[in-house]
C-alpha cells in the first residue's frame, strides 16, 4: 500500500492560527475593546520551560492575543504561586491563565495539583483543573475547555478523513494530561477505546487491532511498525530526546512510535517534530479566543437572578412581607451585575459599600438611560414614590430582563420614628432587608453626623482659645516646637496663602502676621453651623451652651438640626471622587469674621479630618429588592431642607453598570430609576438644577407617581392626617373633586417639560380606585403633556404590577436626552429665586451658584395649607443660608424648620423586638 501520508500538523497548526487572527479581527471591528489576554506563571528559568513560553508568546502575539508572563522565582512556595494565580483569575483583563509545569524541584505533584486547581475554570485554557477533565470524562456534560494537546490530537485524525464513530482506537498512556483525556474524546465520538498502560499484558497484539493508534508513554521509538495494523492511523505524542552527534546539541526529538518502520504499514502518521507539537500551542490560542469571548459576552449579558414572590390576594404588612423574602447574598448578586470580587467590601451577608475604582474600570462604557422618579405635591402619608421606584425596578429587572438599578436616599431616623415611618417602599415592592435599610445601614449617617459635630466642636474650642489666650500663646500652641522644631501643618500652609503671607517658617512671621494667622475673630452672630442629631428633636432647636464654669463665661445661643441636613450630607451626596468631597468638605463656611472674610472648615484646621471621618460613607451601599434586584443607597439629605437626592456616586456607577460597549445593540442598555424627594417641584427641580449641574449628567425621562387620593386632596378634599381614618371621599368614586385635582399632576407635567424631560404619570393604584377614576387620571395626563400615563398595581403584585409602567419607560427612553436647565447660574441671586418661584411654584412676584429651596413639600407654595395648584400668594423668604462646600444657596421659605419634631403620637410607639427571633416588630 505504499508509504503513510505524513499529517503536517504545522500546516494545519498555521490555519488555525489564522483563523483564530481572522476572529478576533472581526470581533474587534464590531467591539473595538474586546482583547483577548493570555498569563502564563512560571516559576525559576528551566531551559525547556522558556523554549515553551516563548513559543506561546510568539503564537500569541501572531493572533492578536496579549501576552503577559509573571515569573517567580525557582524557590517559590506553592501558596505564593496560588496567590499569583488567584488575582489573575479576578483581573478581567485577563482571559486565559496557563502555569508553566514543572514549578520548582521542591513542588510535588501534590503541590502541582494544588496551583492547577486555584486556577478558575472559567480561565483554563490549559484544561487542567478538575472540573473540566471531570466534564471530559462525563457523558452528561461538556467541558469548559478541551486540554490543548488532545484537542489537537482530536484536529490531526479529523484531517484525515477516517470515520472516528465504530474505529477501534488504542490509547498508549494514562497521564491526566494526554492519554486520560484523548480516550475520552474519542469515546465521545463513538470509538471503541483499549486504554493501554505500563502494566498492560500483551501489547502489540492490542496496538495490531486498533484502527487508530495514539501514542503517549514517552519511550523512544517504542511502538514498532510490526505492531500496526495496515492501514491504521498513527498519532505519536510522544516527545523524547536521544543521543545524536550529528546534533549540535548532541541530541535530538523522536517520538515514541518508531517512524521509519511505522510509516511503511500506516496509512497517515504524524511526525516529531512537525506533528502534535504545533497544534498543542495553536489550540491554546484557539482556547484563549473561546474563553475571551465567553467572558466578553458574560460581561455584557449580565442577567439578575429573580426572586420569585409568594404574592397573597390579602396584602400582609411590609414587614410581615419583607421578613418572608430570604435575599440572595449580597456577593452573588454583586457578581450578577458586573462588580468584581475587589470591588465590594461585605457589611454582613445582605448589604455591602461598592468601591470607586469601578468607575474608572467601566470608564469606557455610554451609560444607561437616566429616569428621575418624582411625584405630584403629595400628602402627609406620601403617596409611593419609593414603592414605584423599586416596583419599576423589580418589573425592568425580574420581568423584562433588562438590567436595572433603583437609586434611593438613605432614610433617616427622624422619619423611621416620627410620622412618615421607613423608607424602603412598600407592599410587594420593597428593599430588603427593610429593618438594616430603615435603622443604622453601613453607619454613612452616623459618619455625617461625626464630621458635623467635630467641626462644631472645633469651631467653638477655637472661640474659646482665641478669648482666653493672648496672641502669642495661641501662636505658640498652634505652631509648637516639637523636638526642636517648629514647623506649619499642611493645612496651616493653606490658610498662610489665603492670608497673602508668602512664608513656610513659623520663626518667620511679624508679630501683625501672627496676629492674623492665629486669630480667625469670629463674629459669633454669623455663626451659620449647628450640630446636628439623627432623631426629631423639637427641643434642641435652639439651646444654650458653654455654661460650665470650665468655658469661662463663653455662653452662646445655637441649635440642632437633623443629621441629614447637614452640609456634610449635601456634599457626600453631591461629590464627584474623594477629592472632590476632601476639598468641598473644606470649603463648607461656618460663620464670618468681624472683618467680614467667610471662615471655613480648613481655616479651623479640620477639613482633612472631616474627610477621614466621611471616607468610607463616600462609598454607595449596594442592597436589593424583594424580587432581587440590585438597589444603591447612598446619602440621604431632605428634600424640604436640603436638594434631597440620593448620591451623584450612586448614580455614576448605576449608570456604568447599566450601561453599554461600542458596538453593542440598543437593547442591551439598562435604566437607572433615582429618587427625587418630595413633588416634582421640590426633588426633581433640585435634581436637575443642583444635582445634574455638579454631575454632568443627562436625564432622559422623568416618572411622575400620582394617587387619586392625593389629587382628591388637591381637588378641595378634607385634609388628610396621619393616625386618622381618611373620609369617604378618598375611599369612594369623586369624579368631580378629582377631576379639579389633577391640576396639581398637569402642573407638575408642564415643570418637567421646561427641563427637556420626557414625562412618564404612574398611577400608583389603590385598593378603593375604581376604573372610571383611573382613567380620568390617565387621560387628564395625556392630555397635559405626558408622554404615557399607565396604572400601575406594583404594591400588590409587585414588579409584575408594574411591567406595563415598565414597558413605558421603555418606549418613552429611546432616543437621546433633551435635557436642559431652568436658569442660568450666572443671573443674580433674587432672578434665580424668581425663576424657579414663578416657573415651579407659580408664585407672582454668594453667585453663580444654584439655588436650593426650604420649603414646605405639601405644596407649590411656603403654605402647606394652599394645595392643588395655588396663584395669587407671594414667597416670604426668611433667611438666605450659604453651603459653599455643596456648593449651593438654599433660601428658607416661611416657618420651614431644619430640625423636625416628633407628634403626640409618633411612630415608634409600634416599635419593638422579638427577643426571641431578635427581628423587629412595627417597622413601617
Amino acid at each position: 500500500m505504499g508509504e503513510a501520508k505524513i499529517i503536517d500538523g504545522t500546516a494545519i497548526a498555521k490555519s488555525i492560527r489564522n483563523e483564530v487572527a481572522e476572529r478576533i479581527k472581526s470581533l474587534q471591528s464590531q467591539h473595538p475593546r474586546f482583547q483577548p489576554q493570555l498569563a502564563i506563571v512560571q516559576a525559576g528559568e528551566r531551559p525547556d520551560s522558556n523554549v515553551y513560553v516563548r513559543m506561546k508568546a510568539r503564537a500569541a502575539e501572531e493572533v492578536g492575543i496579549k501576552f503577559k508572563h509573571i515569573t517567580l522565582p525557582e524557590e517559590a512556595e506553592v501558596d505564593e504561586v496560588v496567590e499569583v494565580v488567584q488575582k489573575l483569575n479576578d483581573d478581567p483583563d485577563i482571559s486565559g491563565i496557563l502555569v508553566q509545569l514543572p514549578l520548582g524541584s521542591h513542588v510535588g505533584s501534590v503541590g502541582e495539583s494544588e496551583v492547577t486547581e486555584a486556577v478558575s475554570p472559567e480561565k483554563d485554557v490549559d484544561g487542567f483543573h478538575a472540573y473540566n477533565i471531570g466534564h471530559l470524562a462525563s457523558r452528561a456534560s461538556n467541558p469548559l475547555f478541551i486540554p490543548c494537546t488532545p484537542a489537537g490530537v482530536l484536529r490531526l485524525l479529523e484531517s484525515t478523513g477516517v470515520t472516528i464513530t465504530g474505529a477501534n482506537a488504542v490509547v498508549l498512556g494514562r497521564s491526566d494530561i494526554v492519554g486520560s483525556p484523548v480516550a475520552a474524546l474519542l469515546r465521545s465520538r463513538d470509538a471503541t477505546v483499549t486504554q493501554c498502560h505500563s502494566h498492560t499484558k500483551n501489547l502489540p497484539e492490542i496496538v495490531k487491532n486498533a484502527d487508530i493508534v495514539v501514542s503517549a508513554i514517552g519511550k523512544p521509538h517504542y511502538v514498532q511498525g510490526s505492531w500496526i495494523k495496515p492501514g491504521a492511523i498513527v498519532i505519536d505524542v510522544g516527545t523524547n530526546y536521544i543521543p545524536d552527534a550529528t546534533k549540535k546539541s548532541g541530541q535530538r526529538l523522536v517520538g515514541d512510535v518508531d517512524f521509519e518502520s511505522a510509516r511503511q504499514i500506516a496509512s497517515h502518521i504524524t511526525p516529531v517534530p512537525g506533528g502534535v507539537g504545533p497544534m498543542t500551542v495553536a489550540l491554546l490560542m484557539v482556547n484563549t479566543l473561546k474563553a475571551a469571548e465567553r467572558q466578553w459576552e458574560e460581561d455584557r449579558s449580565r442577567r439578575v437572578k429573580p426572586l420569585k414572590l409568594d404574592i397573597k390576594e390579602k396584602v400582609p404588612s411590609d414587614i410581615d412581607i419583607a421578613m418572608a423574602q430570604t435575599p440572595k447574598p449580597i456577593a452573588q448578586l454583586a457578581h450578577e451585575i458586573g462588580l468584581l470580587h475587589d470591588e465590594l467590601e461585605n457589611y454582613g451577608k445582605y448589604k455591602a459599600k461598592v468601591e470607586l475604582s469601578v468607575l474608572d474600570r467601566l470608564a469606557h462604557r455610554k451609560d444607561g438611560k437616566y429616569i428621575v422618579i418624582s411625584g405630584i405635591t403629595p400628602t402627609p402619608l406620601g403617596e409611593g414614590k419609593s414603592t414605584t421606584t423599586v416596583g419599576l425596578a423589580q418589573a425592568l429587572g425580574a420581568h423584562l430582563r433588562r438590567p436595572a438599578f433603583a437609586c434611593v436616599r438613605q432614610p433617616s431616623q427622624g422619619p423611621t420614628f416620627g410620622i412618615k415611618g421607613g423608607a424602603a417602599g412598600g407592599g410587594y415592592s420593597q428593599v430588603i432587608p427593610m429593618d438594616e435599610f430603615n435603622l443604622h445601614l453601613t453607619g454613612d449617617i452616623h459618619a455625617v453626623t461625626a464630621a458635623n459635630n467635630l467641626l462644631a466642636a472645633a469651631l467653638d474650642a477655637r472661640m474659646f482659645h482665641e478669648a482666653t489666650q493672648s496672641d502669642k500663646a495661641l501662636y505658640n500652641r498652634l505652631v509648637p516646637t516639637k523636638k526642636g522644631k517648629r514647623e506649619f501643618a499642611p493645612l496651616m500652609l493653606k490658610r498662610l496663602k489665603k492670608l497673602g503671607i508668602d512664608k513656610t517658617d513659623p520663626n518667620e512671621l511679624t508679630q501683625e502676621e501672627i496676629t492674623r494667622f492665629a486669630r480667625l475673630d469670629v463674629d459669633p452672630d454669623t455663626i451659620t453651623w449647628n450640630r446636628v442629631i439623627d432623631v426629631n428633636d423639637r427641643f434642641l432647636r435652639k439651646i444654650t451652651i458653654g455654661q460650665n464654669p470650665t468655658e469661662q463665661g463663653q455662653e452662646r445661643v445655637t441649635g440642632f438640626d437633623i443629621a441629614v441636613a447637614s452640609e456634610c450630607m449635601a456634599v457626600l451626596a453631591l461629590t464627584t471622587d474623594l477629592a472632590d468631597m476632601r476639598r468641598r468638605l473644606g470649603s463648607m463656611v461656618v460663620a464670618t469674621s468681624k472683618h467680614g472674610d467667610p471662615i471655613t472648615a480648613d481655616d479651623i484646621g479640620v477639613g482633612g479630618a472631616l474627610a477621614v471621618l466621611m471616607k468610607d460613607a463616600i462609598k454607595p451601599n449596594l442592597m436589593q429588592t424583594l424580587e432581587g434586584t440590585p438597589v444603591f443607597v447612598h446619602a440621604g439629605p431632605f428634600a424640604n431642607i436640603a436638594h434631597g437626592n440620593s448620591s451623584i456616586l450612586a448614580d455614576r456607577v448605576a449608570l456604568k453598570l447599566a450601561g453599554t460597549e461600542e458596538g453593542d445593540s440598543p437593547d442591551r442598555v439598562g435604566y437607572v430609576l433615582t429618587e427625587g424627594g418630595f413633588g416634582a417641584d421640590m426633588g426633581m427641580e433640585k435634581f436637575c438644577d443642583i444635582k445634574c449641574r455638579v454631575s454632568g449628567l443627562k436625564p432622559d425621562a422623568t416618572v411622575i407617581v400620582a394617587t387619586t387620593r392625593a389629587l382628591k386632596m388637591h381637588g378641595g378634599g378634607p385634609e388628610v392626617t396621619p393616625g386618622k381614618p381618611l373620609h369617604d371621599t378618598y375611599t369612594k368614586e369623586d369624579l368631580v373633586t378629582l377631576e379639579e385635582g389633577c391640576k396639581n399632576l398637569v402642573k407638575h407635567i408642564e415643570n418637567s417639560r421646561k427641563f427637556g424631560l420626557k414625562v412618564i404619570v404612574a398611577i400608583n393604584r389603590f385598593a378603593s380606585d375604581t376604573p372610571a377614576e383611573l382613567e380620568l387620571i390617565r387621560n387628564k395626563a395625556l392630555a397635559g403633556g405626558a408622554d404615557a400615563a399607565v396604572v400601575s398595581n406594583h404594591w400588590a403584585e409587585g414588579g409584575a404590577g408594574a411591567r406595563a409602567l415598565a414597558e413605558a419607560v421603555v418606549t418613552t427612553c429611546e432616543g437621546e436626552s433633551n435635557f436642559k436647565f431652568l436658569y442660568d447660574l450666572n443671573l443674580p441671586i433674587e432672578k434665580k429665586i424668581e425663576i424657579i418661584a414663578k416657573e415651579i411654584y407659580g408664585a407672582d412676584g454668594f453667585s453663580n451658584l444654584p439655588i436650593c429651596m426650604a420649603k414646605t413639600q405639601y405644596s407649590f407654595s411656603h403654605d402647606p395649607k394652599l394645595k392643588n395648584v395655588p396663584t395669587g400668594f407671594t414667597i416670604p423668604i426668611r433667611a438666605v443660608r450659604l453651603s459653599a462646600g455643596a456648593g449651593f444657596l438654599y433660601p428658607l421659605l416661611g416657618d420651614m424648620q431644619t430640625m423636625p419634631g416628633l407628634g403626640t403620637r409618633p411612630g415608634f410607639w409600634e416599635v419593638d423586638i422579638d427577643t426571641e427571633t431578635g427581628r423587629p416588630i412595627g417597622l413601617f
